[in-house]
């Protein structure tokens, strides 16, 4: 028997993740494996390139977890610089454009797997192309903005401006000032990180002021000015106009769906595409879909909602792979968790904020708490400030936020856990976790915030 075709658009986590996993359950002579990649690279880290911009990760290369030449080594066709530009479902056949050619050609599958990832959002407003404007989603971006940093060394004011303050925003800022900018950041939204609810993120804004960064509230941009040299000057927003020499983009990202909605597949509100617990794509027996470019269950919400993340990404591929390779794996959902930092600052926050309680009809109390990360008489002790929401009368968990230092952010996974097991926040003041001095105040500041939102659920009463 001729051996089935799987073909695989995207090369990085979930793509390859599961062109892998797949070849480790059939070989060559009963599943060949075609991969599209459009871009340089494959099977790399895009949540370390701020990391590398800023100097922590001292080389590009050291983000590729996986080369071209090692996949092909596994016998997976990857086919680099080559983008897929059409999809035709009923013929079960890609088409594909070789950007060094120029040559398009169609390639036919039995199994086919989208990757194809996000999107930075990059507003149609004027100056938006400039030089000097920089998004930061590919290792290409981060090495044209790193080539773009050079080129500033030797010249007068060095003012960087950074539009968007989410993960990507505050993670930029920190590189670029520890490139040596002044730093902007201006940020449309009531406060900065808007995945926190307000009263914290106005905790990160005080510290990002204390850092030396310039946080502008309330600051749409509105377009971006040039010089004679057709190089980025000024941003222009709705509260001001702002120097700059260079500017990053860090608003977010969108669901790279194109392909996939021109060729009639399903997609969400949120613009992913809606797969099954197999990660296949809803009606569709011989599709798969996973990563960035999919939505995904929000198992507190029981909504589907878009994250991009490289650690749904790479679960994504391995369910999918499992599943073409003959064998088996679903992916239940998720509880939003993510972590963060602007240098010494950690940010972290899983489940559900006070508005997205609301959206889904909950009813609900908080309770913030201030705490340590160590024990209070223990050298080096650090505030940490602990934010929990709770159900009305159940008291069942909803939501964790944590902002702080020495250990702050990795807290958030206690909370991660007892969402997905579906706790109580009484039940979560027994949890039996590690103590000693260095580590934890004997009780920890998650505990802590159990027990007071606990008394908010009593206090509430019906």
């Amino acid at each position: 028997m001729a051996a089935e075709r799987l073909v695989v658009i995207g090369g990085d986590a979930a793509g390859m993740s599961a062109a892998s996993q797949a070849r480790r359950l059939k070989g060559p002579d009963a599943l060949e494996i075609v991969a599209f990649e459009r871009g340089h690279f494959t099977s790399y880290s895009a949540c370390g390139i701020p990391y590398w911009v800023g100097g922590d990760v001292e080389a590009r290369d050291d983000l590729i977890a996986r080369t071209p030449e090692e996949h092909r080594e596994r016998d997976i066709d990857l086919r680099m610089r080559t983008e897929v530009t059409e999809l035709d479902v009923a013929g079960q056949r890609v088409k594909a454009l070789d950007r060094e050619s120029g040559k398009t050609y169609w390639t036919g599958f039995d199994k086919l797997v989208i990757a194809t990832g996000a999107r930075p959002v990059r507003p149609a407003l004027p100056g938006m192309d400039a030089a000097g404007v920089h998004g930061v989603q590919t290792l290409d971006d981060g090495q044209a903005l790193l080539d773009s940093l050079d080129a500033l060394r030797s010249e007068g004011p060095r003012r960087a401006v950074v539009v968007g303050a989410g993960y990507i925003g505050v993670e930029m800022a920190e590189a670029m000032l520890k490139r040596g900018f002044e730093v902007t950041v201006l940020n449309r939204g009531e406060q900065p990180m808007a995945t926190l609810d307000a009263d914290m993120g106005r905790l990160v804004h005080e510290a990002m002021d204390g850092l030396g960064i310039t946080t502008v509230n309330g600051a749409a941009v509105t377009k971006i000015l040039t010089g004679p040299d057709g190089r980025v000057t000024e941003v222009v927003t709705e509260a001001g106009t702002y120097p700059a020499d260079v500017v990053v983009l860090g608003i977010g990202v969108e669901p790279e769906t194109a392909l996939a909605r021109a060729a009639g597949l399903p997609v969400g509100p949120h613009g992913g595409l809606l797969t099954d617990l197999a990660m296949r794509v809803v009606g569709h027996e011989n599709i798969w879909a996973g990563g960035d470019c999919v939505e995904v269950l929000d198992l507190v919400a029981g909504r589907t909602r878009h994250i991009a993340l490289g650690t749904h990404a790479n679960k994504h591929g391995q369910v999918i792979g499992s599943n073409v390779g003959g064998g088996y794996g679903t992916f239940p959902g998720v509880v939003g968790t993510a972590v963060s930092k602007v240098c010494d600052l950690e940010i972290a926050r899983t489940g559900l904020r006070e508005k997205d309680a609301r959206a889904v009809g909950l009813r609900y109390v908080t309770a913030t708490i201030e705490s340590t990360g160590r024990a209070g008489y223990y050298p080096g002790a650090k505030p940490m400030t602990v934010k929990m929401i709770a159900e009305l009368r159940t008291g069942r968990l909803l939501g964790v936020q944590i902002v702080g230092r020495d250990g702050a952010a990795k807290r958030v996974d206690v909370a991660a856990v007892a969402l997905t097991a579906g706790m109580t926040v009484e039940q979560m003041t027994a949890l039996d976790l590690g103590y000693a001095p260095p580590f934890s105040p004997v009780w920890d500041p998650v505990l802590v915030a159990a027990r007071k939102t606990v008394a908010a659920v009593r206090g509430a009463g019906n």
